[in-house]
């Protein structure tokens, strides 16, 4: 059953070619995002970013190009030609840089004014509830600037995929044109765009892609076995020697004459001290 695409909602149209492309290209994604982590480069800042974006691209070539031929054909009736997939990607990215760019502007000015806003209201409240909690203050605080930004954000996300709704239209009228096969050969032709008609062939590459990357990843991890940081001090346990009696022995008789000697000594000393105390007072005498 074919549909007029122009009847087609455009925020509708939109969101449906672009979580099928998504999909399609996030397992290719995620793979270079696991290897550049096994390298020790976070795929989420710097030299990390820059090469996952970089990846992308060719990857969201191929997933936009496969999902809109797919899609038409087998939603609408419609066969692509040309290179549908770079003409979707480059105007799917001056949209998304141009939402990005508000997004951030918008999203930027609501929270100020809902910090403003929160921080009057919360001032009343302690007002009239002097021991207003601060755990309460927070909740609510967050509650009044995270929502208007949600609404924002969402209200650009709407119109991003409005305005990508209606390039895809234009792109697919010029692009596109009206297939007269039957439904049982349109399926065979979508069968056939994502899977090649030989799956012995494509299931052997496939195999040897990930056994390939299997080997790059070990390749790549900085140690195979767990150790313990450099910045942790093991403590090494000195070996202790078995006790036996006649040590203990030895050792008590020996502790015994220290403190003999010891007694001894303080003993002369008063006694000296005791000496030195009664020659003055004889003298005197």
């Amino acid at each position: 059953m074919t549909t007029d695409v122009a009847n087609v909602s455009s925020i509708k149209l939109a969101w449906a070619l672009c979580w099928a492309a998504f999909w399609t290209g996030f397992p290719l994604k995620l793979m270079v995002a696991v290897l550049l982590l096994a390298m020790q480069v976070p795929p989420w800042e710097g030299a990390g970013m820059t090469a996952l974006l970089i990846v992308s691209i060719p990857v969201d070539l191929w997933a936009l190009g496969l999902t809109a031929r797919t899609y038409f054909l087998e939603r609408h009736g419609l066969e692509l030609e040309g290179g549908i997939g770079l003409t979707l990607w480059w105007q799917g990215a001056l949209i998304g840089i141009a939402f990005l760019a508000a997004a951030y502007f918008a999203g930027s000015t609501a929270v100020s004014i809902g910090k403003q806003i929160a921080a009057s209201i919360i001032g009343g409240i302690k007002k009239i509830f002097p021991g207003f909690s601060i755990a309460e203050q927070i909740t609510l605080e967050l509650l009044l600037w995270s929502i208007p930004v949600a609404v924002v954000l969402g209200v650009l996300a709407l119109v991003a995929l409005k305005i990508y709704g209606w390039r895809i239209k234009a792109t697919v009228k010029s692009a596109g044109h009206p297939t007269a096969a039957p439904l049982a050969e349109r399926v065979r032709r979508w069968d056939y765009a994502r899977v090649p008609r030989d799956p012995g062939l494509l299931l052997a590459s496939f195999a040897g892609v990930i056994v390939l990357l299997t080997i790059v990843f070990w390749l790549f991890l900085p140690v195979t076995t767990p150790h313990p940081s450099e910045d942790y001090k093991v403590q090494v346990k000195k070996p202790v020697k078995p006790l036996k009696p006649e040590d203990m022995l030895k050792q008590t008789e020996m502790s015994l004459a220290k403190a003999d000697a010891v007694l001894h000594s303080l003993e002369q000393e008063k006694g000296k001290e005791k000496k030195k105390a009664t020659k003055p007072e004889q003298k005197g005498k």
